[in-house]
């Protein structure tokens, strides 16, 4: 809304209008409107859910603390949405695909989570929609991605070219291609370029190489959205845990966006440069300032829960984001806890019933999943029972500030190997 209005007052000579053509002004502004929305509104909305006793219900598991939550308010989830759609409709270019695609996955997630929300709350207990459902959902929003990055003629790459000194083999400029291409390109570490093409994978395909390229890139984008959004989704488990992680993941993101998407900096770090995807630096900083905002009353001791609604949205959107710059390669670095958090409870399920139908008794690895909880949780289990390590339960703030200084460091990470060949 007032990107238009701006961009009217421009071509009237206004003073100041120019300010709004600006990515990093639009930025800040979406990153001060998301964090006053999220405490201001936030607060309201907080009262509003006490008042309509959405609670949440727990289930005594013996983790210390844990049964002082029971009634906490949940389904906050609402207030981060709000607070991300509504700085992007102020200050967004709502013509930009890329942007027209984060609101769109923002909010088909957050559909999911809230329908999961209202059905445990309806029910009084913590069964929400069948996970199928959510399975389905996951998979529609990675379609529709897929598609349209394969669809649409705006969504485009401008490949980067080294030139190599012949004499001592180091490079002396980066150039790109005249024109922009659909290409199934991404960004890896480790290889020259940084850049990896689908389409390896499907030589074998001959003349149809290209569009098997496709099809294998909208699997990859499947799987990467419904991994990532059910391990955020696992990570919230502990106050401020998730908030805390994915505002880290944002922000690296936020930077590889505004890198890749301005051609004087992509050249000189010699990456992909994606035309137009700098708008969406101004959706991460709109997120950002939500889970700011969000932090504020979901810090330890949480005065509010996000729920499905928020924990499903937020992992869903750090993957169509990181897919749409080409950068969905990098998220097993980037997002390791919430793989993490994704194989504790895949390996515990296994392992349990292995042993249960060898031995007759089940046996678990972890003192309980999701990991987080298995730091919480006092006894023996798996490595711990072998050597009898301490069973000292570690305090819940103190497992939420390790789990933000590693995803810290995931992130200090990723950059570095962007570098590494």
């Amino acid at each position: 809304m007032f990107y238009y209005l701006f961009d009217y007052l421009q071509q009237t000579s206004f003073p100041g209008a120019r300010l709004m053509s600006y990515i990093t002004f639009r930025s800040g502004a979406a990153f001060v409107l998301s964090l006053i929305i999220a405490i201001f509104i936030g607060r309201r909305i907080i009262d509003r859910l006490k008042r309509m006793q959405v609670g949440e219900v727990v289930r005594n598991l013996g983790l210390e603390g844990q049964m002082k939550k029971t009634g906490t308010p949940t389904m906050g989830g609402i207030i981060i949405i709000l607070s991300i759609l509504i700085p992007c409709l102020l200050v967004g270019n709502l013509s930009n695909i890329y942007m027209l695609l984060m609101i769109v996955a923002t909010v088909w997630l957050g559909t999911i989570g809230f329908l999961d929300d209202y059905k445990k709350i309806a029910r009084h207990n913590k069964d929400g929609i069948k996970g199928k459902y959510k399975i389905i959902g996951q998979v529609g929003i990675g379609l529709i991605v897929g598609l349209s990055m394969y669809l649409s003629p705006e969504i485009t790459i401008r490949k980067n070219v080294e030139i190599v000194s012949p004499g001592t083999g180091e490079i002396e400029q980066v150039v790109y291609e005249s024109v922009d291409v659909k290409s199934a390109e991404t960004t890896i570490p480790f290889v020259k370029n940084n850049n990896f093409d689908y389409s390896c994978l499907t030589q074998w395909l001959g003349d149809y190489a290209e569009q098997g390229a496709w099809v294998v890139f909208i699997l990859i984008t499947i799987f990467f959205v419904a991994a990532t959004s059910n391990g955020a989704n696992l990570t919230d488990g502990l106050d401020g845990l998730a908030t805390g992680i994915s505002a880290i993941i944002g922000v690296a993101l936020a930077v590889m966006a505004y890198l890749g998407g301005n051609l004087i900096y992509s050249s000189y770090l010699n990456i992909m440069y994606v035309p137009g995807s700098e708008e969406l630096v101004v959706y991460m900083a709109a997120f950002i300032g939500a889970l700011v905002g969000f932090l504020w009353y979901n810090a330890y001791p949480a005065q509010v829960f996000m729920g499905d609604t928020g924990s499903l949205t937020l992992g869903g959107i750090i993957a169509v984001y990181a897919i749409l710059i080409h950068k969905e390669l990098l998220l097993p670095i980037l997002c390791a806890i919430f793989y993490i958090e994704d194989l504790s409870v895949m390996i515990q399920v296994a392992y349990f019933k292995l042993t249960k139908r060898r031995t007759g008794t089940g046996r678990r690895i972890f003192k309980m999943t999701p990991l987080h909880h298995h730091y919480q949780k006092p006894g023996h289990a798996g490595i711990d029972a072998m050597i009898q390590a301490p069973v000292a339960p570690i305090p819940e703030s103190k497992i939420v500030i390790r789990f933000w200084i590693v995803g810290i460091i995931l992130a200090a990470i990723t950059f570095v190997t962007l570098k590494i060949r």
